[in-house]
C-alpha cells in the first residue's frame, strides 16, 4: 500500500489543466496515508554559479550562505526521500517537458543525495520507489518519435533510482479529446494501488 505520495504538478496552468486533473485522479486512486504537494507553477529558481559552487563544496565545509543556497534543493530532495510513490502531472510543451520540471530536475539530481558515482558509472540512490507520470499533450503522441518528454522523464527518474514508472496518457487532446481522456481514466483505474 502507498503510504506517502509526492504529488508534483508541472503544468503552468492552474485551472483547466489536463495533467492536473489526471494527476489528482491518480493520487485519489492510490489512496495514500500522506500526500506531499509540490506545484511547479510556483516557479523554482534556475541553477546559478553560486548554487553550483555550494553544491560541489563538501557538506561539512559549507558556510551559511552556501547552506542557504542549497536549502530549497535540500527540501525538494527530502520530499523525494520521504515518498514511496511520486505522481507527476507532466504536460508536453513543444515536444518536451516544461521548463519548470527541468528546474525541478536540476535541483533534485544531487550527487551523494539522489545518485552516486562508482567505477561502474552513476547509481540512483532512491531505489524501491514508484512513479506515475500523468502526461497530456495537444498533438504529440506519447511514445512517438517527436515525444521528447516521456522517455526523458523516465530516464531522469531511473538515473536517481526510480525505475518502476507507470504512464497514464491523455495525448493528442487537440485531435480526439474525448477518447484520449476516456483512455487515460481507464488506465488510472487499472493502476495497482
Amino acid at each position: 500500500m502507498t503510504k506517502t505520495i509526492l504529488h508534483i504538478d508541472a503544468s503552468a496552468r492552474r485551472t483547466g489543466s489536463a495533467t492536473r486533473d489526471l494527476s489528482h485522479r491518480v493520487v485519489q486512486h492510490l489512496g495514500a496515508e500522506r500526500i506531499i504537494r509540490r506545484d511547479l507553477a510556483s516557479p523554482l529558481p534556475l541553477l546559478t554559479e553560486d548554487w553550483i559552487a555550494a553544491n560541489f563544496t563538501p557538506a561539512d565545509q559549507r558556510d551559511a550562505v552556501q547552506r542557504d543556497q542549497l536549502a530549497l534543493s535540500d527540501e525538494l530532495v527530502n520530499e523525494l526521500q520521504r515518498a514511496d510513490t511520486i505522481v507527476i502531472g507532466l504536460p508536453i510543451y513543444n515536444f518536451s517537458v516544461p521548463a519548470a520540471f527541468k528546474a525541478w530536475i536540476d535541483l533534485v539530481a544531487r550527487a551523494g543525495l539522489t545518485f552516486s558515482y562508482s567505477e561502474n558509472g552513476p547509481k540512483g540512490l532512491l531505489e524501491g520507489k514508484r512513479a506515475v507520470l500523468a502526461i497530456a499533450s495537444g498533438g504529440t503522441a506519447v511514445g512517438s518519435e517527436i515525444d521528447f518528454a516521456t522517455d526523458y522523464a523516465k530516464h531522469v527518474l531511473g538515473f536517481i533510482g526510480i525505475t518502476d514508472v507507470d504512464i497514464v496518457a491523455a495525448d493528442q487532446l487537440a485531435i480526439d479529446a474525448d477518447s484520449s481522456v476516456k483512455n487515460a481514466h481507464k488506465a488510472i483505474g487499472e493502476l495497482a494501488a
